[in-house]
């Protein structure tokens, strides 16, 4: 037997309405700029996560309360409680210039694959024993 969310779907069948997602896509870019339908698909698998991710989240902050219906607060809290605690950061502490970098280095990656380019490997992160 499939798990099934409140509305009788599968969590499998959980979705977003495709026409209504690409349009927001489409408007929240560039006119020029297109983006390929398995970006566009994608994109659209990362929020309904995002969504499984946060209604469980404010579930559990609901029950929590002895509430049996989430309400704004009960989102907004979840938010709140699931950034201060690093929930969503994989464990991975970094500072501002640390994710910049990284940012960085993952859109070098990106182009060089869009051009058919070689990807040039990870840099080892220094070793801040070393560092004077």
């Amino acid at each position: 037997m499939e798990p099934m969310d409140i509305v009788g779907k599968s969590k499998e069948d959980a979705s977003l309405p495709k026409a209504t997602m690409t349009k927001i896509i489409k408007e929240m870019l560039p006119s020029d700029v297109r983006v390929a339908r398995d970006a566009q698909d994608l994109l659209i698998e990362c929020c309904v996560e995002f969504i499984n991710l946060i209604s469980s989240e404010s579930n559990e902050v609901c029950n929590r309360e002895d509430k049996r219906t989430i309400a704004p607060e009960h989102v907004l809290k979840a938010l709140e409680d699931s950034l201060k605690g690093g929930k969503w950061s994989n464990g991975a502490e970094m500072t501002e210039e640390e994710a910049v970098a990284e940012q960085q280095r993952m859109f070098a990656e990106a182009r060089a694959r869009m051009n058919g380019g070689a990807v040039a490997p990870k840099q080892p992160d220094p070793d801040p024993s070393l560092e004077s």
